[in-house]
């Protein structure tokens, strides 16, 4: 597919090192579908749309740097959206976001909200100042928080504060591929959904650089069960920029 050019409407700082870059194209996506964004003369990276007409980015490498020095008014263009998105289902839901994991799960939650459903977010991130979208969690439903360094909520990991999953009828995760096999690994596999975030380089399912067992990560996801993913190498391999299998 051809990218669009998406000319830059806006940038929301969200924390230190978390801008949203709104555009004037909307992709009118599926909850946890992702674009593949190029950011011309550098490279092109899959992002989670966590608006209509928006990306959030956490600044981590060349790619994304470059895309942070981008103003109002330039453009990248997109591809997209891609892949499959959040399977919404009714009951008292969980959502457990770590740092820029929340991008995915905040159109969800809004969605899931609207439809009258009762939400519970877990939040985490290193410190206070780094928690994403806690107004568009609490604005749908009650948040727990956990930081790294205790200068908020909880001190310690989110995943400290599954001590109840159980009474959720499903949970839907996204953060560090750490956390979420720790998520994973403490609750019910197929009552939970994870947004997978993996090297992808086509984006449509011919490479198969974005790879898990098979699965791959742009035409089959990004959203797995848990069930799915529970005997892979999710959580242990990944694949790096050559395609070489890694440890996590």
């Amino acid at each position: 597919m051809r990218p669009v050019n998406a000319v830059i409407t806006k940038i929301v700082d969200e924390t230190p090192a978390i801008r949203t870059f709104y555009f004037d194209t909307s992709f009118e996506p599926i909850p946890g579908q992702f674009v593949m964004v190029w950011i011309r003369g550098v490279d092109e990276l899959p992002m989670a749309l966590s608006y209509e007409n928006a990306i959030t980015v956490q600044k981590v490498g060349p790619a994304t740097s470059a895309l942070f020095e981008l103003q109002e008014c330039d453009s990248v263009g997109i591809r997209g959206p891609f892949g499959n998105g959040f399977d919404i289902k009714k009951g008292h839901i969980l959502l457990v976001a770590g740092g820029v994991g929340a991008a995915p799960l905040a159109p969800l939650a809004e969605k899931a909200g609207a439809s009258g459903l009762k939400i519970t977010t877990l939040l985490g991130a290193k410190t206070k100042d780094e928690l994403l979208f806690r107004e568009r969690f609490e604005a749908v439903g009650d948040v727990r928080v956990a930081t790294d360094d205790g200068s908020d909520g909880t001190h310690g990991y989110v995943t400290q504060l599954l001590d109840d999953a159980k009474k959720y009828s499903q949970l839907y995760c996204c953060g560090p591929e750490i956390m979420m096999k720790m998520v994973l690994d403490k609750v019910t596999p197929s009552k939970v959904q994870f947004s997978l975030h993996r090297y992808i380089k086509c984006g449509i399912g011919i490479c198969g650089a974005c790879c898990v067992d098979g699965l791959r990560v742009c035409r089959d996801g990004p959203v797995f069960s848990g069930d799915v993913l529970k005997k892979s190498e999710f959580g242990v391999y990944r694949r790096n920029e050559c395609g070489e299998r890694v440890r996590v």
